[in-house]
C-alpha cells in the first residue's frame, strides 16, 4: 500500500508474516507549551500506525528551528515531550534530522509492524456496519481561539488533554472484533475523512450529527465564528459529496468540518459486534467514544447527515 487511496499510512510487506508500516508528520506549534506541542505531534505521528491496526516500533525526530531568534530551550522541551510520549507508547527513538528555518516545526517520521493479513485501510467497509469515533471533535476550533485570546483555560485543557491521548488502546482492541475499515481523524474534519472511506466505492455513510462527540466550548466559539481556515477548505472540498439534513445547527456542520489534530479512529465494524466494542471502549477508559452513524448501501460514495 502506498499513496494510493488516501491511506493514512505505507505498508510494505517483507514476509508472509511480517510488514513494516512508515509514516510521517509534522507542523508548526498549535499550542502554546514547548513540551505540550512535543507531546502533541509525537501522539499526531503515531496515530497513522495505530489507524492500520499496527504496532509502531521506532521514531526518527523531524525539527526545523530558528537557532538565531529562539532559545535553544524551547526545542529541548518539545523534544522532551515527545520522548514521554513514544515512551508511554513504547516506542524507540532512533535518531532524526534537524535544519535551520525561519518558522518552527516539530515532528516524527515512525515505523511500525503488522502481519499483512491483519492490515487495516480506510475502505473496506461494508453495508450494515455501524460507525465508531473514539474522541471528541472540535480541537481545530478550540485551537483557533486560543490563537484570538478566547479560548478558556478549561477548553484549552479539555482539547490538549483529546490531543495528546494516544490511539493505542483502541488500536489493540480493534483485532478482537469484526472491524472492516478504520481511520485517524485529523485534518480533514470527520467529514473529509468520512469522504476517504466512500469515494469510488459501493456503499455510503449516514452520520447521527446529536451522537457526536465533541468538546462543548467547541460549540460556543464556532458559533462566535472562531473558526480555522482549514475548516472552510474542507467543506468546499467535500460538499459535493455529502448531504446535511436542514435541521442540523450550522455550528454542529462547523464541527463535522473541523480540522483535528491527533483525532480519535472512525471505526466501522459489523453490527453484531458494535456494541460490544463499544463497551470494551468505555471500560478501558476511552469515555468519548460513541457510535455515530452506519454505513449504507445508499446513495453510493456519499454521505448523509442526520
Amino acid at each position: 500500500m502506498g499513496i494510493a487511496g488516501a491511506e493514512d499510512a505505507g505498508v510494505y510487506k517483507l514476509t508472509e508474516d511480517l510488514a513494516v508500516i512508515q509514516t510521517l508528520d509534522f507542523f508548526t506549534p498549535i499550542v502554546d507549551d514547548p513540551y505540550t506541542f512535543g507531546q502533541v505531534a509525537a501522539a499526531n505521528a503515531l496515530s497513522d500506525v495505530y489507524a492500520m491496526g499496527g504496532k509502531p516500533i521506532t521514531a526518527m525526530n523531524i525539527v526545523c528551528f530558528p537557532v538565531k531568534t529562539m532559545d535553544m530551550a524551547i526545542l529541548k522541551d518539545i523534544l522532551k515531550g515527545s520522548l514521554d510520549k513514544l515512551m508511554e507508547a513504547e516506542v524507540t527513538l532512533v535518531g532524526g534530522h534537524s535544519v535551520e528555518d525561519n518558522e518552527l516545526k516539530y515532528g516524527l517520521s515512525i515505523t511500525g509492524i503488522i502481519h499483512p493479513d491483519k492490515v487495516l485501510r480506510n475502505t473496506g467497509a461494508r453495508a450494515g456496519d455501524k460507525l465508531i469515533l473514539t474522541k471528541s471533535l472540535g480541537t481545530g476550533i478550540i485551537n483557533t481561539s486560543l490563537k484570538g485570546d478566547m479560548a478558556s483555560d478549561e477548553a484549552v485543557a479539555k482539547a490538549i488533554d483529546c490531543m495528546t491521548t494516544l490511539n493505542r488502546t483502541a488500536s489493540e482492541l480493534m483485532p478482537d472484533y469484526d472491524v472492516s475499515a478504520c481511520t485517524d481523524v485529523t485534518g480533514f474534519g470527520l467529514l473529509g475523512h468520512a469522504c476517504e472511506m466512500v469515494e469510488g466505492t459501493d456503499i455510503g455513510m449516514k452520520i447521527y450529527a446529536q451522537s457526536v462527540p465533541y468538546i462543548p466550548e467547541a460549540a460556543e466559539y464556532a458559533k462566535m465564528g472562531f473558526l480555522p481556515g482549514g475548516l472552510h477548505r474542507n467543506r468546499d472540498f467535500r460538499e459535493h459529496m455529502v448531504q446535511i439534513e436542514q435541521s442540523v445547527p450550522e455550528y454542529l456542520q462547523d464541527i463535522l468540518y473541523d480540522p483535528q489534530t491527533s483525532g480519535g479512529l472512525l471505526i466501522a465494524v459489523s453490527e453484531s459486534h458494535a456494541a460490544g466494542l463499544l463497551k470494551k471502549l468505555s471500560d478501558a477508559g476511552i469515555a468519548d467514544a460513541k457510535m455515530i452513524g452506519e454505513v449504507v448501501a445508499q446513495p453510493k460514495g456519499k454521505i448523509a447527515v442526520t
